[in-house]
């Protein structure tokens, strides 16, 4: 029972950080971060987001600024499923490098 409503919520957070995540990047032109996966703790306290963003040479510096705007980016994704969860849980952000890892290995089997 409990999985279903941890399931739930990470499929409603994931939704609504990538529509935060597109507005926010659509002043920045070139530049596409995506919600590939959330997980959430039992209790509902830590969602743990994972990102894919291209370019991939601009992650780390990307990274750096969703880090330094958590907070902004808790509060809005707060404000657009309050009616949905009491508690806001914790943001925690990750890079998500599986495209890359891809891309890597078909390189090393044309070889």
């Amino acid at each position: 029972m409990q999985e279903t409503r941890q399931n739930k919520i990470a499929r409603l957070l994931q939704k609504e950080l990538s529509v935060i995540f597109q507005q926010q990047t659509r002043s920045m032109h070139g530049v596409m971060v995506s919600v590939t996966q959330v997980r959430v703790s039992p209790d509902l306290s830590i969602c743990t987001a994972h990102l894919s963003i291209f370019p991939s040479e601009r992650g780390e510096e990307i990274m750096e600024n969703i880090n330094k705007t958590s907070a902004q980016i808790r509060y809005e994704l707060g404000t657009r499923v309050r009616h949905q969860l009491r508690i806001i849980p914790e943001l925690r952000f990750f890079i998500d490098d599986s495209l890359d890892y891809i891309d890597r290995i078909d390189e090393l089997l044309k070889q």
